[in-house]
């Protein structure tokens, strides 16, 4: 059975560094920093007092303010970056069958903020159990596929993947999947979080996971620098608009770039720590290579996890080196998560985001901050520090792991007709 071929026509992008899919890239390519302290609570307590939120976030430029108050802030940011994405691939609502467009999204942890707030709310009170009716469905992680499918009137496959911080590519590649086996023409894919609060900074600072640099938050992620201590946290949401290629010709789409493979593996291994030696992750790009038929030195270019962690850097580098080889050292190698912070289960959205737009315009984003030299990684690999650099990209694989050992890999290149 020959697999349909699946393009992407579409993007949008609500980033600590970006609030639409231009702004985001152009920061991304001028090594712009996201991180600043926290300002949607008071973290002078907390052991880390700084994030990489969301700016200026106005939910009422696109959705009305009855309606907002009924979803959890991750919904809002599902429905911003879902609503230009779909502006952006041009696609006539009333020109398409409904019955053959899809949701397809991901999140980690879902409406934190809503059970937070109701559990304080409660907690506050004098033992009267009230809650918001609208409780449930604010805080259940597939609501956000949900409000976009209700949106747009989609009425093929929904719902939402959840494998920690790789549940977006998860979601990307259940979609890529659904349209090459003739399930679907077009799909909404992609994810959101929105986990900078009391909850999100204390669960991530108990498991000692978060940077603690709150001298200088904007260099506190700083991958595959010995002085690296850990992740920052960040929030926002990426969406991609997947199509059949015939069928986003048959209406005059641009194309940004074919998604040709994805592979998915588990490390079997610990439930927060990655395999020492990378086998998890080395499974899941010769999982993707072997999807997508391609060999190792058909990539140009790897966007990492690279999340700025002391074992998963050392980790992820040492799977790098077995699956590619001697073509390890012909790859750019970077980290969007030195500017964006870590968006947990959206981060393989806007990821995969950073590698269509590598491919589109041959140029690899940086990792920042980078400044003191750790033997245990082997810099004769392009990490592409501090600066973009500019090569043809015919390929770009993207990597996102999660707590609980769960891998996903998914390989984007240019189009060719």
């Amino acid at each position: 059975m020959s697999k349909r071929r699946v393009v992407v026509t579409g993007m949008g992008a609500l980033t600590p560094i970006g609030n639409s899919l231009d702004e985001f890239w152009k920061n991304l390519v001028d090594g712009v920093s996201g991180a600043a302290p926290i300002t949607k609570f008071d973290a002078g307590l907390f052991k880390t007092q700084f994030a990489c939120e969301v700016k200026n976030f106005n939910v009422e430029e696109l959705i009305e303010r009855k309606e907002a108050r009924k979803l959890d802030l991750f919904s809002q940011y599902a429905m911003f970056s879902s609503i230009e994405a779909i502006n952006d691939s041009g696609i006539d609502i009333e020109k398409v069958n409904l019955d053959r467009c899809g949701v397809v999204w991901g999140s980690g942890i879902g409406g934190l903020g809503t059970f937070q707030e109701e559990c304080f709310n409660y907690a506050a009170g004098d033992g009267t159990p009230k809650f918001n009716p609208f409780f449930i469905p604010k805080m259940i992680v597939d609501i956000a596929a949900g409000h976009i499918s209700m949106k747009f009137g989609f009425r093929g496959p929904n719902y939402v993947t959840v494998s920690a911080c790789a549940s977006a590519t998860n979601a990307l590649i259940d979609s890529l999947m659904l349209i090459q086996l003739g399930k679907a023409d077009v799909i909404v894919s992609g994810g959101s979080e929105a986990a900078v609060n009391i909850a999100g900074i204390g669960g991530f600072n108990a498991l000692r996971a978060l940077s603690t640099r709150n001298d200088s938050p904007a260099t506190a992620s700083r991958p595959f620098d010995k002085t690296r201590d850990g992740f920052v946290l960040g929030e926002g949401s990426g969406a991609l608009i997947l199509e059949e290629l015939e069928h986003a010709k048959a209406r005059g789409a641009k194309i940004y770039a074919e998604v040709v493979g994805g592979g998915l593996s588990a490390d079997a291994y610990h439930m927060t720590a990655p395999h020492p030696e990378g086998l998890g992750a080395k499974n899941v790009m010769i999982n993707a290579l072997d999807d997508a038929g391609m060999k190792p030195e058909d990539i140009d270019y790897v966007n990492v996890h690279g999340t700025s962690t002391p074992l998963g850097d050392i980790a992820e580098t040492i799977a790098i080196k077995k699956v590619f080889g001697d073509h390890a050292y012909n790859l750019n190698i970077s980290s969007t998560k030195s500017m964006t912070g870590h968006l947990l289960g959206a981060a393989g959205a806007i990821e995969a985001i950073a590698c269509v737009k590598a491919v589109q315009e041959d140029i690899i984003p940086p990792t920042i901050n980078f400044e003191v030299e750790d033997e245990d990684i082997d810099y004769k690999l392009n990490f592409t520090f501090n600066k973009a650099q500019k090569r043809e990209v015919r390929a770009a694989l993207c990597n996102t792991f999660g707590f609980g050992g769960h891998n996903t890999s998914i390989i984007v290149k240019k189009y060719n007709a």
